[in-house]
């Protein structure tokens, strides 16, 4: 019960920044056309910010099923590498049901938390989990339920919110990593090359979106290769 305690205290303010994330994400579904309850089932059932916001815009689009896989496989792969790492520090404990829900619960903050540890007891990461799925759900209602009882022109402007989101949590890596910048670039450049060049404006936004990052990352990684630590080899 212990570590369960303080697990769920760790997960208090990833929970409260997910509220705000995924309001935006219930109005947004709510403009492309879902329902509530639909809203609140695809953040029940995936807890990723970017893989529902792309999803949401590839369902708009009805018969874009291997696009729709090869994005999210795109942009959710990491979180296989963090079920995997964290998988490594678990405790004997830790395994059969326990290890899907360290996966299903994985994101980049719930990482970032638990990575910390030097072995993840299953009772902290349950705790650690708990909040942050209560306040991405709970943010969803809020905002599909206010998506159908707000002016179109407030929800218009309330769905700026993500950019303000993205924005805020780019900036802060690009300072302290140059390659970062030139990441950030070259997939604004390519993005704007698929929304402005008309043949290249025929793909869908959610493979465009997989194109862009996989493209960007490469060419960073070639010319920014990390080196290996000889310390640990």
């Amino acid at each position: 019960m212990k570590n369960f305690l303080r697990g769920l205290k760790a997960g208090i303010p990833i929970g409260l920044g997910y509220l705000s994330v995924s309001f935006t994400f219930g109005i947004a579904a709510i403009s492309y056309g879902l329902n509530w309850w639909q809203a609140i089932l695809v953040s029940m059932t995936t807890v990723t910010s970017a893989g529902q916001f792309a999803g949401i815009g590839m369902m708009a689009e009805p018969g874009l099923y291997w696009q729709m896989l090869i994005s999210q496989i795109t942009i959710n792969i990491r979180y296989s590498f963090m079920s995997i790492s964290i998988g490594q520090k678990a405790d004997s404990r830790f395994k059969g049901v326990y290890r899907w829900l360290l996966g299903f619960f994985m994101t980049d903050e719930i990482f970032a938390v638990a990575s910390q540890e030097e072995s993840v007891k299953r009772s902290f990461f349950l705790g650690l989990s708990v909040i942050p799925y209560i306040g991405w759900s709970a943010g969803t209602a809020i905002g599909a339920l206010l998506g159908n009882v707000l002016p179109e022109r407030i929800m218009s402007a309330l769905a700026l919110a993500i950019y303000g989101m993205f924005i805020a949590i780019v900036v802060p890596e690009m300072k302290k990593a140059k390659p970062v910048i030139l990441a950030v670039v070259l997939a604004f450049g390519f993005s704007s090359m698929f929304y402005y060049i008309p043949l290249l404006k025929m793909v869908s936004s959610g493979l465009s979106i997989s194109i862009c990052a996989i493209v960007a990352a490469l060419i960073c990684a070639l010319i920014f290769p990390v080196e290996e630590d000889s310390e640990n080899e």
